[in-house]
């Protein structure tokens, strides 16, 4: 399949959807939460578990979108449809390299 040429997304767009995705790791600084309000834990230490998840999170979509961005294009491959009409067919006037010119006739 081709690739667009798009670029895919915002680097917000993706953060926003990480972030819904991995909701599950926010669950110990939600547990601190409930420690707070049962035994009077520091709330702190909830806003430190927030800020654990998010620094995770945004770590995470920055390594993996410039993992994404690092990919190198792929050399030109050799048709081999048998099906498919060759470049000579299509273009005959076409030069390829490392070939000499065809002779002209100059009588025509």
């Amino acid at each position: 399949m081709r690739r667009t040429k798009r670029g895919g997304g915002s680097f917000l767009l993706c953060l926003l959807l990480n972030l819904f995705l991995n909701f599950e790791w926010s669950i110990p600084a939600w547990i601190l939460l409930v420690l707070h309000f049962i035994f009077g834990l520091s709330l702190w230490y909830f806003y430190g578990g927030l800020a654990l998840w998010l620094i995770a999170t945004l770590v995470s979509t920055l390594i993996f979108s410039c993992i994404a961005g690092a990919e190198a294009p792929r050399p030109p491959q050799e048709n081999k449809n048998p099906y498919s009409p060759k470049n000579e067919l299509l273009f005959p006037n076409k030069q390829r390299q490392g070939q000499p010119d065809p002779p002209h006739d100059e009588a025509k």
